[in-house]
């Protein structure tokens, strides 16, 4: 099937199922006003960030074809990024945290396309084209830090959420788009705040996914570098908000050192940041990582992995000792002990052996879900998995034999043994059964009726974590959000002040600007527009740039009237220092 995006040698790596969140980019439906937003950000950014940020961000700009100029085209960037083996999608505002993270394991920077109005120039709520483009790519032209970006995405992809978590994730959206978009009202504002708080206040015990968003939130997303005293910033959150880059290296902000501590402490996305951490380099932030990689169910498994997936509602896959794993939504789990001693999934299950479907072992064949045993026989000391040939003859495990097993912890095995699966070591991992039934006590686990009964071999779970061990096994293995960015419908008035953007542009781009240009576009400005700010202040820019006395006194004084409207007081301020 042909791709509705264009493929490249990174993006055509990417798994099927990630494609349905890529969109075109609506370059054409970028307005001048929206262009000139990001003219002015990038300038303020580029003259301040250079003083602040860390030495891999004014390089990083260059490195993958960030221009201050124009918004960047998504093609132009990928023929750049594709030099430090990385590329970028474009996608409709916040996507799920598992699939974010999956696109960066691919080395797939994914950007939102929308962008920032000039109503929320300093900071928005929602991802947009600065953010990304300009925060997120400059940084990862470091080869140290773009490593510790496709980790963290690989870790993250495997994080298990809580079933709370989409529903915070489709609130969060939701008001991010609502807070972008001119034309909501106040109480669709309101409300959507609510409900967000609402959540938050009632997550309960925080799951992987929570824990693993608050490290990227923390690093990726506002994250500091150096010493205490003195830091520098690397996060593309703070590099891509004028607001916010100044205001955080103030000492109202409190500074902790980045340690795993970081993974508990949560954020609010609407509000300015109260404290924010530290790393030494970015090397902490690998070492991080992987203390955290130690604490999940990827690599601890056990009873306590099983029942977060269970409590997730979600696709998630277990990995027994044999290295079979079983991939499903798990409905249940028997345990002994304090081990599991037998597990279960419902709905379509897939099994597999090293990120591969097992052959007539996928979702067509275990459509109604999947269960088996775990652990040692009773009274035997060699597991299953271990048993040579003539153990296993010895124990009446063999093709055409009736036989009985027992595990520990009471699960009852009895049937007529078909066939047993082995992988490439010779291990066995799948033994199927005719006539079987499965019991726990009183309860039936499996009846005769039910068909042919495949037990997995295993002695422990050994991993569990979020999504399918093969990528091919499920269809629909991420759900796009129902609810779109919305498109911002303008006024005949607001498309009027966007041909004078045009103009302006057409003027500083085309290097030769009269007075008389400058006279008739302000006397425009200034009667028909007189709330804009950004215009007269281009136009102050060129005044400058070709020493028009007369238009430079005129313009500045305007913006020095418009500086009492205290919402545009320090854009000007700051507008006018970039002028000279």
């Amino acid at each position: 099937m042909e791709s509705h995006f264009e493929l490249n040698e990174v993006t055509k790596k990417l798994p099927k199922h990630l494609h349905q969140f890529i969109v075109n980019q609506p370059y054409e439906e970028y307005t001048a006003q929206n262009q000139a937003v990001w003219r002015y950000v990038m300038r303020l950014n580029v003259d301040y960030l250079k003083k602040v940020a860390h030495e891999s961000y004014v390089d990083g700009l260059e490195k993958t074809g960030i221009s201050v100029d124009a918004i960047p085209q998504m093609e132009g960037m990928n023929r750049i990024l594709k030099e430090i083996g990385w590329a970028a999608v474009s996608v409709d505002g916040f996507i799920p945290p598992n699939a974010f993270m999956e696109f960066q394991a691919y080395n797939v920077l994914v950007i939102a396309s929308d962008m920032r109005t000039i109503d929320h120039i300093e900071y928005t709520p929602a991802p947009d084209i600065i953010h990304e483009a300009a925060g997120h790519a400059p940084i990862i032209a470091n080869p140290e830090y773009a490593e510790y970006l496709r980790r963290f995405g690989e870790i993250g992809s495997k994080a298990i959420s809580s079933s709370k978590d989409y529903e915070m994730y489709e609130a969060i959206r939701l008001l991010s788009i609502l807070k972008e978009d001119p034309n909501s009202t106040q109480e669709e504002i309101d409300a959507a705040q609510l409900a967000v708080e609402e959540l938050q206040n009632n997550l309960g015990e925080l799951s992987e996914m929570a824990q693993i968003r608050n490290l990227h939130w923390w690093t990726v997303e506002y994250g500091l570098i150096g010493t205490l005293d003195n830091p520098k910033i690397y996060g593309a959150g703070l590099l891509s908000s004028i607001g916010e880059s100044s205001w955080c290296l103030q000492d109202e902000v409190k500074k902790i050192p980045y340690t795993l501590e970081a993974a508990n402490v949560s954020f609010d996305i609407t509000k300015p940041q109260p404290q924010l951490f530290v790393t030494p380099d970015f090397a902490k932030l690998s070492l991080v990582l992987e203390q955290f990689a130690n604490t999940m169910a990827l690599r601890k498994g056990g009873l306590n992995g099983i029942k977060k997936l269970i409590d997730s509602r979600s696709l998630g896959t277990i990995e027994l000792s044999t290295g079979l794993q079983i991939s499903g939504n798990f409905s249940n789990v028997l345990e002994f002990d304090g081990k599991p001693i037998y597990v279960q999934t419902k709905d379509k299950t897939a099994l597999a052996n090293r990120d591969k479907e097992l052959i007539g072992h996928g979702v067509a064949y275990h459509t109604e879900g999947f269960g088996s045993p775990i652990g040692k026989l009773k009274g035997i000391n060699i597991p299953i998995e271990n048993m040579s040939p003539r153990d296993l003859e010895a124990y009446g495990i063999y093709e055409g034999k009736q036989t009985t097993l027992e595990f520990e912890g009471g699960v009852k095995v009895v049937g007529e043994v078909i066939t047993g699966t082995r992988d490439l070591r010779g291990k066995i991992q799948l033994i199927s059964f005719k006539n079987c039934t499965v019991t726990h006590q009183d309860t039936v686990l499996f009846d005769p009726s039910w068909g042919v009964y495949d037990m997995a071999v295993g002695v422990a779970v050994v991993s569990a974590y979020a999504g399918p061990a093969s990528v091919d096994s499920f269809e629909d293995l991420a759900k796009v959000s129902e609810t779109k960015t919305h498109k911002i419908q303008y006024s005949a008035t607001d498309k009027a002040l966007y041909k004078i953007y045009e103009a302006v542009r057409g003027l500083r781009e085309g290097g030769v600007v009269s007075e008389e240009d400058i006279e008739q576009i302000f006397s425009k400005v200034s009667s028909q527009f007189s709330k804009d700010w950004l215009l007269p202040l281009e136009l102050y820019e060129l005044a400058v740039n070709y020493n028009y006395t007369a238009q430079k006194e005129t313009l500045l004084t305007y913006l020095e009237n418009l500086k009492c409207n205290k919402n545009y007081t320090t854009l000007i301020e700051k507008g006018v220092a970039l002028c000279h």
